[in-house]
C-alpha cells in the first residue's frame, strides 16, 4: 500500500479540484465576485492553519529566516494569489468544464519550468525527447482551439440539477461574448502557467525545508493577506462581501477547507515524494469528474470546441508523461546494468 499511496492521493486531489470548479462556477453564477470569493476561501484555510502553525512552533521551534519568508511570500503570490484569482475570473467568464480542461496544461507548463530550472532535460534526438516536444506543441494547439473555436453548444442530457439558483444571461457560457470567452481562456492559461511554476518552485524549496505542512500553512496565511488587498481594490461595495446560508457559503467552505487545506497539502506531499511532474499525471480525471458533475449539479453542457481542445490537452499530457516514463526506464536499465570487468589474461610466455 505504501508504494501505491502517492497514486491514490493524486487521484483524490483531482476529484477535490473537480469539485472546486463546480462549486466555484455555481457561486459565480449566483452573482458572487470572484476576487471576494478567493479571499474568503483563503481566509477559511488560514483559520485552520493558524492554530496548526502555533502548535507546530510549540512542539518543534524552528525560526523562519527573512530569506525563507521572502521565498514563501513570492511562491504563495505566484501559485495561490495570482493562480486562484486568474482561475476564478476565467471560470466566471467561461465554464466549469473548460476550467477543468485547462488543468491538463499543468504537466506541460510544469515540465517547461522544470527544464528552465534544470530539474528536467530534453534530448530532441531521442524518442522520449521528441514525445515531450510533441506534447508541448499539442498543448499549444489545444489552448488555441479552446480560445478561438467554440463550435455548437451540446446541451446537457439532464435538465434538472441539484444547485437551484437563478443564472443571469451573462453567466451562460454558450451565449457569452467572444471577447469575454477569449479573455477567460487566456486567464485559464495564465493560471496554468502560474501553477506550473508554483509546483516547480515548491519542489525546489522543499529540498531544504523539512516540513511541507508548515510550508503550505505559511503560504495560505500570506496568500490570504495578498488576496484581501486585491479584493478590496477590485470590489468596494460592502453588499458584495456578505455571505448567507446559500451556495456562496458552501463554495467558500468547500474551497477553503477541502481545496486550500486538504488538496494543497496533498499536492505538496506528492510533490515531495514523487516530484513536480508526477502530480499532474491523473489530471484527465478532473475533466471527467467535472463533466459528470456539471450535468448533475449545474445542468451545464459543453461546447464542441471545448471538447476538442480538452482532448488535445489530454493527448499533450500523456505525450509528455510517456516521454518522461521512457527516460526513467532508460535510466533504470543503465543503473541496473552490471559493470563489465575486463578479462584477466596471463602475460605471453617468452
Amino acid at each position: 500500500m505504501g508504494s501505491k499511496k502517492p497514486y491514490f492521493v493524486a487521484v483524490l486531489t483531482q476529484i477535490l479540484l473537480a469539485g472546486m470548479s463546480l462549486v466555484s462556477k455555481a457561486a459565480f453564477a449566483s452573482g458572487m465576485n470572484s476576487f471576494v470569493f478567493v479571499f474568503y476561501r483563503q481566509a477559511a484555510g488560514a483559520v485552520f492553519y493558524l492554530p496548526l502553525i502555533m502548535f507546530l512552533k510549540r512542539k518543534e521551534p524552528r525560526p523562519l529566516s527573512l530569506r525563507n519568508f521572502f521565498k514563501i511570500f513570492v511562491i504563495s503570490l505566484i501559485g495561490m494569489t495570482i493562480g486562484f484569482n486568474a482561475y476564478g475570473v476565467a471560470v466566471d467568464y467561461t465554464s466549469a468544464n473548460l476550467g477543468a480542461a485547462a488543468f491538463n496544461c499543468l504537466p506541460v507548463t510544469t515540465f517547461l519550468f522544470a527544464v528552465l530550472l534544470r530539474m528536467e532535460k530534453v534530448r530532441l534526438r531521442t524518442v522520449a525527447g521528441m514525445a515531450k516536444a510533441f506534447g508541448i506543441l499539442v498543448c499549444i494547439g489545444g489552448v488555441i482551439t479552446l480560445a478561438f473555436y467554440k463550435g455548437p453548444y451540446l446541451k446537457p442530457l439532464i435538465n434538472h440539477h441539484l444547485f437551484q439558483f437563478h443564472k443571469s444571461q451573462t453567466h451562460k457560457p454558450h451565449i457569452s461574448s467572444t471577447k469575454t470567452w477569449i479573455i477567460g481562456c487566456f486567464l485559464l492559461f495564465l493560471s496554468s502557467i502560474s501553477w506550473g511554476l508554483w509546483f516547480v518552485l515548491q519542489a525546489h524549496f522543499l529540498k531544504t525545508y523539512p516540513s511541507p505542512l508548515e510550508f503550505i500553512s505559511y503560504q495560505t496565511i500570506l496568500s490570504t493577506a495578498q488576496s484581501f488587498v486585491i479584493a478590496i481594490v477590485m470590489e468596494r461595495n460592502p453588499s458584495e462581501w456578505k455571505l448567507g446560508w446559500n451556495i456562496r457559503l458552501l463554495a467558500v467552505l468547500y474551497c477553503g477547507i477541502l481545496v486550500t487545506v486538504v488538496s494543497n497539502f496533498l499536492q505538496c506531499w506528492v510533490i515531495k515524494e514523487k516530484g513536480p511532474v508526477f502530480q499532474a499525471m491523473t489530471t484527465p480525471l478532473n475533466v471527467i469528474a467535472t463533466i459528470i458533475g456539471s450535468e448533475l449539479l449545474l445542468g451545464e453542457g459543453i461546447n464542441l470546441g471545448s471538447l476538442i481542445g480538452a482532448m488535445l490537452l489530454v493527448v499533450s499530457l500523456y505525450s509528455v508523461l510517456w516521454g518522461k516514463s521512457k527516460e526513467l526506464n532508460v535510466i533504470d536499465i543503465d543503473s541496473n546494468r552490471p559493470t563489465e570487468v575486463p578479462e584477466m589474461r596471463s602475460p605471453p610466455q617468452p
